[in-house]
């Protein structure tokens, strides 16, 4: 078992104001224990992070891939690695007008295909270009995830990987936090760090700190006070989705096939700690 876990909340663009957020916990047993967070404000220092030795496992707040019907219908590559390599070098403006011109055929309400994982999960189609731009997160991260030579499991070679290897899961922490309260918990609009928003991350905080039904996670938290004061104290909801992000990877890591359908899509992947459907 790997016990260095990282949780990543992704920006397509950082910068010292919008960074790459980076939780950095150990597992031990059924609890994350968070050791610190850190901000990373350009390419160089992400670059350096993707590459630096392992063992460890990561779970990066983006989507891996996009829709298998959006990418079929365009007959793009379907071979993930070649697909995603092939993604990244595409200008964005052109693909956005080929995105738009997909829903533009489609009928009002049903402009989105989604990954099999999304419903799930609930998660925005990873086809979205705007509000929230995810669609250039998979852009901005997946080659360079592909590129440092991490091991995606259900993407390449396999579920399987060695215990040497870095690895890298989907997260999506909106998934854990609902399950623990449907209220907002975070903002980047200052005009909107609400109490009731701050209350929210309190909630969320607590429930993530035993496992069971509250999160739906097989881990707990192991944190400090000061941490546990700054993730709720952070109105942008920046510190704690990385750590929701950790724990999710964590919680994947001890599931059978990190917990990946067993007729898991080569091409679209599974976002960690989203059980598969019945």
């Amino acid at each position: 078992m790997i016990s260095r876990v990282y949780g990543i909340d992704f920006s397509s663009a950082p910068t010292p104001r919008k960074p790459i957020t980076i939780a950095i916990g150990e597992l031990a047993g059924t609890e994350y224990q968070l050791q610190q967070v850190v901000e990373v404000g350009d390419w160089s220092q992400f670059d350096g992070f993707l590459n630096h030795p392992g063992p460890w496992l990561a779970g990066f707040d983006l989507p891996f891939s996009l829709p298998r019907a959006l990418i079929e219908h365009y007959r793009w590559p379907t071979q993930w690695p070649v697909f995603i390599r092939w993604y990244g070098q595409q200008p964005r403006a052109e693909l956005r007008l080929a995105f738009k011109m997909f829903c533009d055929a489609r009928p009002v309400g049903n402009k989105f295909v989604y990954r099999k994982t999304d419903r799930p999960a609930g998660s925005s189609p990873a086809m979205r270009w705007t509000n929230p731009p995810v669609a250039w997160m998979l852009h901005a991260g997946a080659p360079r995830i592909l590129q440092a030579g991490l091991h995606l499991p259900g993407l390449m070679e396999g579920i399987d990987a060695p215990a040497q290897r870095r690895i890298a899961l989907e997260a999506y922490p909106g998934y854990t936090a609902r399950k623990i309260t449907r209220h907002s918990y975070k903002s980047d609009d200052p005009g909107k760090h609400t109490q009731e928003r701050r209350d929210a991350r309190r909630a969320i905080v607590n429930g993530l700190l035993e496992t069971g039904l509250s999160s739906g996670l097989n881990v707990g938290l192991g944190v400090s006070r000061a941490w546990k004061q700054k993730l709720i104290d952070d109105p942008k909801g920046d510190l704690l989705d990385a750590v929701i992000c950790g724990l999710q990877a964590a919680h994947a890591s001890l599931e059978k096939n990190f917990g990946f359908p067993v007729d898991i899509d080569p091409l679209e992947g599974w976002i960690a700690s989203v059980p598969p459907p019945a």
